[in-house]
């Protein structure tokens, strides 16, 4: 066997490693309160959400992607179904959220659908909840790199935590957007 099929086949096998993973993997719900200013950082499965906590990151998601940026597609889809969900509640309501799921590139995880309820923007719980959702992702599948589908206007935020553009811009539902990565912490 060449060397080009020695990492071609390592790719192969690589490339599954992640969605795999993520099917496995089970972690349990958990819930961290930061006393100072009442926010509680929050992680479940789709599974262990009950039908109220779903309904309400479903219509925030949808107010925010939908709505408040006027695009209409299908904002919920069958990655919901396994998605790990990254939740900040003040007061017990929900004031920032991420999911996180395989990368359809079958290496990656991903970390998307982020989004600060409008009243709590301007307050820093964006910084909080990405750290949180890489920390998270690294906790359950350490060695696997991040990749994202960010906004273009937030290229900057996101290479504040290391992510690092690797496509061109591109239109997704009229807004720009540039693929990014961000590298397993091992490499780091």
């Amino acid at each position: 066997m060449t060397e080009a099929n020695d990492d071609n086949d390592a790719a192969m096998r690589s490339d599954n490693r992640a969605a795999s993973c993520f099917a496995s993997c089970s972690a349990e719900p958990t819930s961290i309160a930061d006393a100072a200013d009442n926010i509680e950082l929050s992680f479940a499965d789709t599974r262990d959400l009950d039908a109220a906590q779903l309904v309400e990151l479903m219509r925030e998601r949808v107010r925010v992607f939908v709505v408040e940026q006027t695009c209409p597609y299908q904002e919920i889809d069958d990655k919901d179904f396994a998605a790990r969900h990254v939740m900040l509640r003040r007061d017990g309501r929900l004031v920032a959220y991420a999911r996180i799921v395989p990368h359809d590139d079958g290496v990656h995880m991903s970390l998307g659908r982020v989004i600060v309820v409008k009243e709590f923007r301007g307050q820093g719980l964006a910084r909080r909840l990405l750290r949180a959702g890489i920390d998270e992702i690294w906790r359950l599948y350490p060695g696997t790199g991040i990749k994202i589908a960010a906004q273009h206007r937030l290229k900057d935020f996101y290479g504040s935590f290391g992510f690092v553009a690797v496509s061109p811009v591109y239109l997704e539902d009229d807004i720009p957007h540039i693929d990014m990565v961000l590298e397993s912490e091992a490499v780091q």
